[in-house]
């Protein structure tokens, strides 16, 4: 029997910014193809990486298990792993190269090696998979264990032959995916992600994936896995994940890490119909689009079947700039889906974008009146980053120099020429979240003189951080505008 070792690329703990947060998820992609792996007779175990300090800590995993296929499998559905960051590619590499010192033939499935499958390829991989893995692996392996090492028929693969690099013809994107089995959750170390949700943040999430793909054309996203594809599982088949998880682990929130969840229509309310049958309940959180939101009953639904926290690409409060990138959402749209949702007591999270091409000051204005005006619970601030398979990065390819991937999560370094300098746009992500921050307190000490039983620990914090953020946020400030007029390198 084929003895395979799973493991993943992404470490928290090498990702600073990320590891403050304290909010680790078991690696989804990952177990789904050990779940596939194991239905058809072959023998599993993970290394997963997530908690653990280095690549090294692999080692007592290839001794005990001593496993014929080490295969690094990253996860589809982290938005982390799609951003390709070096330290998680090095990462990688290291994996690669423990598992070829101890006789393993090397496996890798992610969207840094579908981008750029010759460098891993370099660094003592045997195959890479382009795209989505679970049934090229399912045949790769099958493939050698028959004695055979020619995979030129199999479909998704790139791998070198006679020294040169052959890559097969693409695969088509899994339609049906209540087909494959629900993941391996009994190979996580499911007490060790709670103790420190629990720890931290005092209760315990986990994550699930009802889709895959986006069929949205945003040109800043990169899509190397599913690309323009989306396929959904039916509500009952994820009903059934969410019934075993809460039998068996008893996580009190899910995160449903879809790029967008319930885009097909009526999808939602017949999750909503099964939750109410079933008598279930739990909270969750969702990413989505402000257009979707605003269709039909759509925030009813989710309201209904216990939606906690809408994450919401809100990239920019200038129109000009959401056109430029393509996005198909109306600011005004962002205003209306916000306060619908407040309004039905969800909270709103607002991913932001600053940096793209031809932003200027007044579009970074509109964008920072935007939050100020709506006020969301949290906010998620980046600057445009350029990947490969972009329409973006067609456009600034020519500008990157040595540097074309961040270092970790918190690095922020414009690549390509903004319309300031890269030191501007670092001490604006400060500035921002210091007026949102400062914003955060007024309303708090509102609630304390208006409504003091209501008051909680949070409201007491944000009271208090008002003294940092005041004199912060002038002092940011007043440095962005001397930073404003020098000219950008």
């Amino acid at each position: 029997m084929s003895k395979i070792l799973f493991t993943h690329s992404y470490f928290y703990k090498l990702d600073s910014k990320q590891w403050r947060f304290k909010q680790p998820y078991p690696p989804l992609g990952t177990i789904f193809a050990a779940s596939l792996m194991r239905t058809h007779g072959m023998e599993v175990a993970l290394f997963d990486t997530n908690l653990k300090d280095s690549p090294s800590e692999i080692k007592p995993y290839l001794e005990r298990d001593k496993p014929d296929y080490l295969v690094i499998y990253d996860d589809g559905f982290n938005y982390l792993t799609k951003m390709c960051l070096t330290n998680m590619r090095e990462a990688a590499w290291e994996l690669a190269r423990l598992g070829k010192e101890s006789g393993c033939t090397i496996i890798v499935c992610s969207s840094d090696s579908s981008d750029h499958f010759d460098e891993y390829l370099d660094h003592q991989a045997d195959y890479i998979i382009i795209g989505e893995g679970e049934f090229t692996l399912l045949e790769l392996i099958n493939l050698l264990e028959s004695g055979n090492t020619d995979a030129k028929n199999i479909q998704g693969l790139a791998f070198r032959k006679d020294g040169e690099t052959k890559l097969t013809e693409k695969r088509a994107v899994i339609s049906q995916l209540d087909e494959l089995p629900l993941p391996a959750w009994d190979l996580i170390d499911i007490e060790t992600y709670r103790d420190i949700w629990q720890k931290h943040h005092g209760y315990f999430s986990l994550n699930i994936a009802t889709t895959r793909g986006c069929p949205f054309k945003c040109n800043w996203c990169a899509k190397p896995i599913y690309g323009n594809r989306y396929n959904t599982r039916s509500p009952q088949n994820v009903l059934e994940e969410i019934t075993n998880l809460l039998q068996t682990y008893q996580p009190d929130h899910f995160w449903m890490c879809d790029d967008i969840f319930g885009l097909k229509p009526g999808w939602v309310q017949e999750f909503r119909d099964l939750v109410k049958e079933r008598s279930l309940q739990f909270k969750y959180k969702i990413q989505s689009r402000v257009d979707l939101l605003l269709q039909e009953d759509t925030i009813d639904a989710l309201a209904q079947s216990g939606l906690e926290t809408v994450w919401v690409g809100a990239e920019s409060g200038s129109q000009k700039i959401l056109d430029a990138m393509d996005k198909g959402t109306k600011v005004e749209q962002i205003y209306q889906a916000t306060k619908l949702l407040q309004e039905k007591g969800i909270r709103v999270a607002f991913f932001l974008q600053f940096g793209y091409l031809g932003e200027e000051r007044e579009d970074i204005d509109s964008t920072i009146q935007m939050v100020l005006d709506l006020m969301p619970d949290e906010i998620g601030i980046s600057v445009s980053y350029p990947l490969p398979g972009t329409k973006f990065y067609e456009k600034v390819k020519t500008q990157l120099r040595e540097k074309a991937n961040w270092s970790d999560s918190d690095d922020l370094d414009m690549m390509f020429n903004g319309t300031f300098q890269p030191a501007y746009y670092k001490k604006l992500h400060r500035f921002v979240h210091s007026l949102y921050q400062k914003q955060k307190g007024y309303q708090s000490w509102q609630t304390l003189l208006s409504n003091p039983l209501q008051v909680d620990r949070k409201h007491v914090k944000s009271v208090l951080a008002t003294g940092y953020y005041i004199p912060a946020s002038i002092i940011q400030g007043y440095q962005l505008k001397r930073l404003q007029t020098t000219t950008p390198s």
